[in-house]
């Protein structure tokens, strides 16, 4: 399969068009950097968008949740979606407030979300989700028994019709206003973890993969 998707009328970059970006591995470092999309669909001519927890293998991206869940229960017959992920990296403080504007990275994926029957699919894509969220745990933790499996869905979406656009540098002002007397730049934004706060009954040392934790992924 092509690294580079051919871009759609629905997945083309209209409004700044310099900034589209269509290249498979990036989005797939935005999609690995991420930690929630937002999946929107139409369910008797209603709009819906949901954000909840993904994990991606290879080319397909996995959601999972409760079977009772509105989403699931509609999304199972094979409905069309639409998948945003969206990561900002700072704020761009321009001197005039129109000229304001981020730093950002975000992708959309359009496809058809069908229900994952498989078992040991089903299984890989859990675990896929779980190591999306923190690399490591899923061998760390208690796996899941039958009963949890029977009242847990997931979705596979494939990556197939998507695009990503993608906000650097600085502040671009108006000619004029660049003597206007006020800061301008940008403020950077990221992730980070906090100190451990440990359950009150758990008896193990805070894991090693933990202490390191962070979105940015290795390359």
């Amino acid at each position: 399969m092509s690294n580079v998707s051919n871009p759609t009328a629905r997945t083309r970059v209209v409004r700044e068009p310099h900034r589209g970006i269509y290249d498979r591995e990036a989005v797939n470092q935005v999609l690995d950097e991420g930690m929630m999309c937002h999946v929107g669909f139409v369910v008797d001519g209603q709009p819906f968008v949901i954000p909840t927890l993904y994990g991606r293998n290879g080319n397909v991206l996995y959601l999972h949740g409760s079977v009772a869940s509105r989403m699931l229960r509609n999304l199972q017959q094979g409905v069309p979606v639409c998948v945003t992920v969206t990561l900002v990296d700072g704020f761009v403080l321009a001197r005039s407030v129109f000229n304001h504007s981020m730093n950002y990275r975000s992708v959309v994926i359009l496809g058809t979300a069908t229900m994952v029957d498989d078992p040991k699919e089903k299984l890989a894509a859990l675990r896929a989700v779980s190591e999306h969220v923190v690399p490591q745990r899923w061998d760390d933790a208690r796996q899941p028994v039958e009963k949890e499996l029977k009242v847990t869905s997931v979705l596979r979406i494939p990556i197939e019709e998507f695009s990503a656009k993608v906000r650097v540098g600085p502040p671009v002002d108006d000619e004029e206003d660049y003597a206007f007397p006020t800061w301008a730049g940008v403020l950077p934004l990221e992730t980070k973890t906090g100190a451990p706060i440990p359950d009150e009954r758990c008896q193990r040392e805070f894991p090693e993969y933990l202490k390191n934790y962070s979105r940015k992924k290795k390359l």
